[in-house]
């Protein structure tokens, strides 16, 4: 079967599917406090996602990432990642992974590990418990972090993500970047970006523009840049003294594009050739349309060829340029 190529001669081998769009937190960059969730009629049953994901690995993805909001607080979703696992097996799939909160890990973790999951990204901001609860406005640190400290007895590698907001976590860069050292985690940074109902003005507020947290950290560490890429838009250095790997996710300062392999599936499937794009895809009324894919695999095919060459985001000119409507929850993170 053809693999899928874009109309830049990108090959697509990495998808993102948000299998769920609530979440047991509320981060401010993400969503709004209260919330109205999707029916659930809107969302695709687990063996409806089993189904897309299945298609889009016989048409040569290699990288499954699972996402949600938090795709941990889907009922029985261990049994979609057993399904997935299936694929590990055949050596038709190379990674399954996915980004979660932390908040089950401590359930899950072992589960995870046993169906082939070998490195999990963990969302996280801050280690102070009231500025924890403050940013995800639900959320309880020591449950994330007895969830970490269980993924790392269940063997699985944790990066953690943080998103880098000024005003808010830049005292503790170091802080952060110490734990993750002593951890054995590695930590990339995140640039805030420019999605969902929060307004312009908290946007151009929490900006933190990587280059100016870059300096920071040479303040006390030698970096030496990485040529290595995992297959997302993380950009990575070493810290000499240390040897940690820090990465860098820069969507507003640094174009990433020229190279994306990547797609994006929300939960009531939704293709999303770009992040940073409205253009999108359905792809639930051809797996509602009967039980063979062909017309799945037809609508795929047709939003591949529209897979733009990059995205917009923009702050500069204090305006957010390119600002997109839909939460980052609605995507997947």
């Amino acid at each position: 079967m053809q693999t899928l190529i874009d109309p830049f001669a990108r090959p697509i081998t990495y998808l993102r599917v948000s299998v769920t769009d609530r979440c047991d937190f509320r981060c401010t960059y993400c969503m709004s406090e209260h919330m109205q969730f999707l029916p659930k009629k809107d969302l695709l049953t687990l063996e409806e996602l089993d189904r897309l994901c299945s298609t889009f690995i016989d048409l040569g993805v290699r990288k499954l990432r699972i996402t949600g909001g938090e795709p941990l607080v889907r009922r029985n979703i261990m049994a979609f990642f057993r399904a997935m696992s299936q694929h590990l097996g055949s050596g038709a799939l190379s990674e399954l992974t996915l980004t979660t909160n932390g908040s089950q890990l401590a359930r899950f973790a072992g589960e995870l590990a046993d169906c082939g999951v070998r490195r999990i990204n963990v969302s996280l901001d801050t280690l102070d418990p009231n500025r924890f609860a403050a940013i995800t406005r639900w959320g309880r640190l020591d449950q994330v972090l007895d969830g970490i400290h269980a993924a790392t007895e269940a063997g699985l590698r944790v990066k953690i993500n943080t998103v880098a907001l000024k005003g808010v976590n830049e005292d503790e860069l170091f802080t952060l970047v110490d734990w993750c050292g002593d951890q054995g985690h590695d930590l990339t940074f995140i640039e805030v970006m420019p999605m969902g109902e929060m307004g312009e003005e908290m946007r151009l507020d929490q900006y933190w523009p990587l280059k100016d947290l870059r300096t920071r950290l040479a303040e006390r560490f030698a970096l030496t840049d990485l040529a290595e890429s995992t297959g997302g838009p993380a950009r990575y250095v070493r810290l000499e003294e240390t040897g940690q790997k820090i990465g860098f996710i820069t969507p507003l300062t640094h174009n990433f594009c020229e190279s994306c392999n990547r797609v994006r599936v929300t939960c009531t499937g939704e293709l999303y050739m770009c992040l940073g794009q409205e253009d999108m895809a359905d792809l639930r009324a051809p797996l509602r349309a009967g039980p063979d894919d062909a017309l799945l695999e037809q609508a795929i095919r047709a939003a591949i060829s529209r897979k733009p060459k990059g995205h917009d985001f923009d702050y500069s000119r204090q305006q957010v340029r390119g600002q997109m409507s839909r939460n980052m929850s609605h995507t997947g993170g």
